[in-house]
């Protein structure tokens, strides 16, 4: 989904990136975006076209024409394949929720996050003659942990319907006879979230947004801005990725242009609370600290009933080793929902660094249990063992 936003006031500034996308933008006003990408010293790179990112490869293209004739392509005779994309998140395909892939390279590698699954999927269906249109899943806000730095990530999936005809005016409507979802998150698949529908270009600026933050993740800043640029020209009222762009001028010290975009993400979409927090934290920084408590006073109200908020407190305890209060924010996560694998592997750890070890293998358990996808309960299971490996070795000493 990028870099920043401190929800409290902490000596150790943990940045907060945005990824994947959560907003899309329908009816906007015509408006002129500052002029913040002028004059810049980055390097810049080439980055994937919207044909790489979309188009399939003739080895990919041959072995659906193989396998679905031209004249039996229509959703039921298609069912089967794309249930094979939906039911193999766990198993043939390896969801990795960092790894924002081409189609041709999540088919290849099957190693993707949920934005490069559904667009392998779109190309697919669209290679076939059925209609994919992307929707905005609308979860509540979450954040993972990643190199050190909270993760702002969000959700799409696809929904996919036979096609009528030739006119682009045409309306779908969906229902569960004409149309099938393809969802990649257990999690949304099994809730009633709200969804919009989003354009291609969207979904393109939101590739560029997740390389962009990834790799400003590795400090790479010169391909960051060149992802970020893409990402702005592809789909020029994706706050996300102006929010993003932001915070890659603030790293470069460009105070001034980052508040620029930052005003500008938020004049996209009031709503964008990652833009909004790491505009608190630029105040902070350019010595506004009233303002900046403004805006982190309300953040932290509005997201008091968000588990995954208190588990990403607890993660900025924990890198600050401030240990007692991330077992505070954890347990506060779990008491509002006790079943996200999150909130325990963090108690898990801290407990590990406290050197409470019968905690930290009874949380790791938990964890375990409550995790929904196959590469995260490996994860447990590896730490379960090394921890068990461990403490017998202690024990026989």
């Amino acid at each position: 989904m990028t870099i920043l936003t401190r929800f409290c006031k902490l000596a150790v500034i943990v940045l907060l990136f945005s990824i994947s996308a959560c907003t899309s933008v329908s009816n906007q006003p015509i408006l002129i975006p500052p002029p913040v990408t002028e004059n810049q010293s980055f390097t810049l790179y080439p980055v994937e076209s919207s044909e790489q990112i979309f188009t399939l490869s003739d080895t990919i293209t041959q072995q659906l024409d193989a396998a679905f004739p031209s004249t039996k392509r229509n959703l039921n005779t298609t069912r089967k394949l794309l249930n094979f994309l939906l039911e193999n998140g766990d198993a043939s395909l390896l969801y990795q929720a960092g790894a924002t892939l081409t189609a041709n390279q999540a088919y290849r590698d099957l190693n993707a996050n949920c934005l490069s699954l559904s667009i392998l999927a779109y190309s697919i269906a669209e290679y076939l003659g059925l209609h994919g249109q992307f929707q905005t899943v609308h979860i509540p806000e979450y954040w993972a942990l990643n190199k050190g730095y909270n993760l702002l990530t969000g959700h799409i999936n696809l929904i996919v319907t036979q096609r009528r005809n030739n006119n682009t005016n045409v309306t779908y409507v969906y229902d569960a006879k004409t149309s099938l979802v393809i969802d990649f998150d257990p999690n949304s698949r099994g809730e009633k979230f709200q969804t919009t529908p989003i354009s291609k270009q969207r979904i393109t600026a939101m590739f560029y947004n997740n390389k962009g933050a990834a790799a400003m993740l590795n400090q790479n800043y010169d391909l960051a801005y060149s992802y970020f640029l893409a990402a702005t020209k592809a789909d020029k009222y994706y706050s996300a990725a102006w929010g993003n762009l932001a915070v890659l001028l603030r790293l470069d010290s460009q105070y001034d242009n980052a508040e620029l975009a930052y005003n500008y993400a938020l004049l996209l979409n009031n709503d964008n609370n990652t833009a909004l927090g790491n505009l608190a934290l630029l105040y902070q920084l350019t010595d506004r600290p009233e303002l900046a408590d403004k805006i982190l006073s309300k953040l932290d109200l509005k997201r008091q009933s968000n588990p995954y908020y208190h588990v990403s407190l607890g993660n900025n305890a924990y890198l600050e080793q401030n240990y007692q209060d991330a077992i505070k924010h954890f347990n506060k996560a779990k008491r509002i929902d006790d079943n996200i694998h999150d909130s325990y592997f963090g108690l898990a750890r801290t407990y590990y660094q406290l050197g409470d070890f019968k905690q930290a293998y009874r949380q790791l358990r938990l964890a375990n249990k409550h995790a929904d996808f196959d590469h995260d309960k490996q994860r447990y299971q590896n730490k379960l063992q090394a921890l068990s490996d461990m403490t017998a070795r202690v024990i026989n000493h």
